[in-house]
């Protein structure tokens, strides 16, 4: 897997999604992304403590609007990995989540999806993409489909 410190130069901004397991909000974020900017972005993430998987009812709730997380595996984040973001994102993992000078950091309190169904997890889903929508839109990433 290429990790954000690994990727060759690009004019396309990076953005790294943070949170504590990797297995939900950040990878739905992930996803969403890819998704919605077609390209045009670097997407990654990673968690201070990361799952065994990708919580279950997330790739359900995504499978719902036609985008596939399946092969998404949680993995922890390194320094190296914040450095070379652009922007980075963070969901939940409070002091956890590190900080560097020169940064883009954003911090979207949303919903831990952990431990809750599908019908749960949907609005959580819906809230990311929204946020997602307006990243893109201040990184003049236009939003595809």
């Amino acid at each position: 897997m290429t990790t954000a410190h690994d990727r060759p130069a690009t004019d396309r901004p990076s953005v790294l999604f943070l949170c504590v397991h990797n297995a939900g909000r950040s990878q739905m974020a992930a996803g969403w992304t890819q998704h919605l900017a077609g390209g045009a972005v670097d997407v990654f993430s990673g968690g201070s403590e990361p799952a065994d998987q990708v919580n279950p009812a997330a790739v359900e709730a995504m499978q719902e609007v036609g985008i596939d997380i399946t092969s998404a595996q949680p993995t922890r984040w390194t320094d190296d990995e914040v450095r070379a973001a652009d922007v980075v994102i963070t969901m939940g993992c409070g002091d956890t989540c590190p900080v560097f000078p020169g940064k883009r950091y954003e911090d979207w309190p949303i919903s831990d999806p952990a431990g809750k169904g599908v019908e749960s997890v949907r609005p959580i889903r819906d809230e990311i993409k929204g946020r997602v929508e307006a990243l893109l839109t201040s990184l003049q990433v236009p939003v595809a489909g």
